[in-house]
């Protein structure tokens, strides 16, 4: 995808409704999964400059305030996913915020709530003693899109569809390779999803491991794991392929001759170590 279409679809999205991503999708010509990826890199990018802003203790002590005085039997279940509509904010954030507070008032004498014990309830909302604010935080994890424990579930699910589907097209092809855990065992710290046992190559380029990611590269998170990941492969191993399944921005595809292809799916047309012996003979 070229940058120019890019930036369109990110000023489509703006404002827009999920029951609209169908029609913006079929407009350019993308999968749904890749405009939802695109959406999802964009709102968190918004989540994290304005994290400063929410997380202030006016900001707090206001949405605290504004949800006690909108709760009634008429509207449970409904406020928080209005205020976090009201301020810009990620539902699933919101209800941590909330129930951090509620939790800290209530062991006012106390320590505070651990990470840990605050992530437990969200996961599973009925631990929580009040029963509106168990509630409330339910319909928040279950409205939001972006953030929250179901979508944690759901990406890592999808991650592992598209890494089992690159295993069986390895497979499918005769390539021989090492897993992830197999390499871990052995004493890797930074480890692809699969190490080529025989290297290929494709499009000229020698390819000695596989990368699976089920998303969408775009520029902040592939400069993030070029610098976290790839590079490390690529010491460790030599050079390599990418595959975003969702696709990529194409001008980020700058680094194949010093060692990392980046493709959206695995390559019909590729050489192997055998072919290329028989035909320099």
């Amino acid at each position: 995808m070229k940058l120019a279409i890019y930036k369109e679809i990110l000023k489509r999205l703006q404002g827009r409704e999920r029951e609209e991503f169908s029609a913006i999708a079929q407009h350019y010509r993308v999968s749904l999964h890749t405009l939802m990826s695109i959406y999802s890199q964009d709102y968190q990018k918004k989540m994290k400059k304005t994290h400063q802003r929410h997380h202030s203790v006016e900001a707090v002590d206001d949405y605290f305030q504004r949800y006690q005085a909108r709760i009634s039997p008429e509207t449970m279940g409904t406020v928080l996913l209005r205020i976090a509509k009201e301020v810009d904010l990620a539902p699933s954030l919101l209800a941590k915020i909330i129930l951090e507070h509620h939790l800290a008032l209530q062991s006012a004498e106390s320590e505070p709530p651990s990470r840990s014990y605050v992530n437990q309830l969200l996961k599973d909302p009925c631990q929580i003693s009040d029963p509106v604010l168990a509630n409330e935080v339910q319909q928040c994890i279950l409205n939001d899109c972006v953030y929250g424990p179901v979508v944690d579930s759901i990406r890592h699910s999808v991650g592992f569809e598209y890494e089992n589907k690159l295993k069986r097209t390895l497979e499918e092809k005769g390539i021989t390779f090492i897993g992830e855990d197999v390499m871990r065992a052995k004493g890797y710290d930074k480890t692809p999803d699969f190490k080529l046992e025989v290297p290929i190559a494709v499009d000229g380029h020698v390819v000695n491991w596989v990368e699976s990611k089920a998303s969408f590269g775009d520029e902040l998170s592939h400069r993030t794991y070029l610098r976290d990941q790839f590079w490390s492969y690529w010491n460790r191993f030599g050079p390599g392929m990418v595959i975003y399944w969702f696709g990529f921005i194409d001008e980020l595809d700058v680094n194949a001759d010093k060692g990392i292809v980046l493709m959206d799916h695995f390559p019909d047309s590729f050489t192997t170590l055998q072919a290329l012996s028989d035909r320099d003979r």
